[in-house]
């Protein structure tokens, strides 16, 4: 079975072998790490090393700082949007009367399905069905589908 060590018991075994107070030998012994895998870390370490003080190091810091600070703004857009439409539906539920909210659906094929357009003005969905303006209506597929809800 193979072992997997984490990056940072890695990074603890490398930042060992650059001290140089004990030989690769020593301490592959007491890390149970074989001295040809010790010597890979410590190439590939010094190899990326350099890495850490260029501007693509501080680029990439400053894409995950505004992907970050975008994120959180979403986050907050979403949290803002989510109380606007809990406080809508509660107070259009509680000042309009059925026919007034039913009289607010929007029959033809819209961005809202009829679904959520009952959800958001506490409307049951069969409600919207028995309504008599809305007799007409020809069956193609995106109609039907329109009018239940999908």
């Amino acid at each position: 079975m193979r072992k997997h060590y984490s990056p940072a018991f890695k990074a603890q075994v490398v930042l060992e072998l650059l001290k140089g107070e004990k030989t690769i030998a020593q301490i592959a012994s007491e890390q149970h790490v074989h001295p040809t895998q010790l010597n890979k870390w410590k190439a590939l370490a010094l190899k990326e090393l350099p890495k850490l003080f260029t501007d693509d190091h501080q680029a990439k810091t400053e894409i995950t700082t505004v992907h970050q600070k975008e994120l959180d703004e979403l986050y907050a857009e979403i949290g803002r949007l989510t109380t606007h439409v809990a406080w809508l539906k509660k107070n259009l539920v509680s000042t309009l009367s059925h026919a007034e909210r039913l009289g607010l659906v929007e029959r033809e094929p819209t961005r809202l399905p009829l679904k959520t357009q009952a959800e958001l003005l506490g409307l049951s969905r069969a409600s919207l069905s028995t309504s008599r303006n809305w007799i007409e209506f020809d069956f193609t597929k995106g109609d039907l589908m329109h009018r239940c809800g999908a």
